[in-house]
């Protein structure tokens, strides 16, 4: 595989494209959450994705290792499936980091990302499960939705400041 600035811009679009299959996913994983630890949260919406995918592939250095692991998860297939789980849970909870960010929302986005490629594996249908799709799909669509999810506003703890900031006013 050869990844080069036009393969970059391809690779956005299409995860732009994937807004209607992505947003939903984030939205029922946020839901999920949600509820599992009575937290409120927004739901995203697709211009919110898609605004989140430019800002994401605005960065250069973080663009071409997003666009290379969509790439290769978008063609991915292992015969056996099992052999193929490992490297998939590997690069979807890679590509689930790479695109929430920075500690600690680099952590929360690979956590997130078996939570919500559970989520994807017991939806009817979905990419990857199944079907003629890549078994890498999947896992894909998984690690996109708990990425940007991650990376999203609408957790209220992340729109307060946090109570571990130590000031750096004069102390003396």
């Amino acid at each position: 595989m050869r990844v080069t600035p036009a393969v970059v811009a391809e690779e956005r679009e299409w995860v732009r494209e994937r807004a209607p299959v992505v947003v939903a996913l984030i939205n029922e994983t946020r839901a999920d959450l949600s509820e599992r630890f009575d937290e409120r949260v927004d739901e995203v919406t697709a211009e919110q994705y898609r605004r989140a995918v430019d800002a994401v592939f605005a960065d250069g250095d973080r663009a071409v290792n997003v666009a290379a692991l969509v790439r290769i998860l978008r063609d991915l297939d292992v015969q056996g499936d099992y052999p193929g789980f490992v490297v998939d849970e590997l690069l979807g909870r890679e590509l689930a980091g790479t695109v929430a960010g920075d500690q600690p929302l680099r952590l929360l986005g690979e956590a997130t990302f078996h939570y919500a490629d559970v989520a994807i594996e017991d939806a009817e249908g979905s990419a990857g499960v199944g079907g003629d799709d890549p078994a890498g799909l999947d896992d894909l669509d998984a690690a996109l939705a708990a990425g940007f999810q991650t990376r999203l506003p609408g957790w209220e703890w992340r729109e307060r400041e946090s109570p571990f900031a130590v000031g750096t006013g004069d102390s003396g």
